[in-house]
């Protein structure tokens, strides 16, 4: 089943340049663009859209006040933040506001395809550039708190070691050569990990491993 997706950027020459790249994407079915916040929310209403790429630094409206306003209207809508900003605070505020994935613009747009592919699937993804902020200001609360585990989710040994690796931000591939174990093995201890710890991503629950210092 193909998507729609709609690129809110207010720069012509890169909104252009992510549609043409888009366009040609398999799974792809119409490519809207926005200029603004405002218009973006428009499409919104008027058209099914599946997956936004928002770019933060728009004129008006912010992209962090329109994901959050998107999501409010219909929760299914993928977000994918796309900025050229490392900044903590905007980082924490994009994934509160409701993004699904936060992509520096120096991303490979053969990269970037991929991401918006996982995404439509259910995944989250943070630029590794960008994901360590995340997980460094939960460990850096888990930390003031000093509390104990908050629950015992019945992790076995094994799904502790891989929730582990997840927080320190590897792949499933990575993981399986790091283990010595095929990638299938792999993914079903993931989507194990997932299911006791009641989260939906890889992220959630590297963010509720620190949290409640399960790692």
């Amino acid at each position: 089943m193909k998507s729609n997706i709609l690129i809110v950027e207010d720069h012509e020459l890169t909104r252009f340049g992510l549609k043409t790249a888009f366009e040609t994407a398999d799974f792809v079915e119409c490519v809207y663009e926005a200029e603004s916040a405002e218009k973006a929310i428009d499409i919104v209403q008027q058209n099914k859209i599946d997956l936004i790429i928002m770019d933060l630094g728009l004129p008006g409206m912010n992209g962090i006040e329109a994901t959050r306003r998107i999501k409010q209207q219909n929760h299914e809508i993928k977000v994918i933040i796309l900025t050229s900003h490392n900044d903590v605070q905007e980082v924490l505020n994009s994934l509160k506001a409701g993004a699904n994935a936060y992509c520096s613009k120096e991303i490979n747009p053969i990269r970037l395809t991929q991401v918006v592919s996982s995404v439509l699937d259910g995944a989250s993804w943070f630029d590794p550039s960008i994901s360590h902020i995340v997980l460094e200001a939960a460990a850096r609360s888990n930390s003031e708190t000093n509390t104990a585990p908050e629950k015992d989710y019945g992790l076995t040994s094994r799904e502790t070691q891989i929730l582990k690796l997840i927080t320190e931000g590897y792949s499933n591939n990575e993981i399986a050569n790091q283990l010595f174990v095929s990638i299938n093995t792999t993914k079903a201890h993931v989507a194990s990990i997932l299911q006791k710890l009641e989260v939906d991503d890889r992220l959630q629950a590297a963010l509720k491993a620190l949290k409640e210092r399960l790692v």
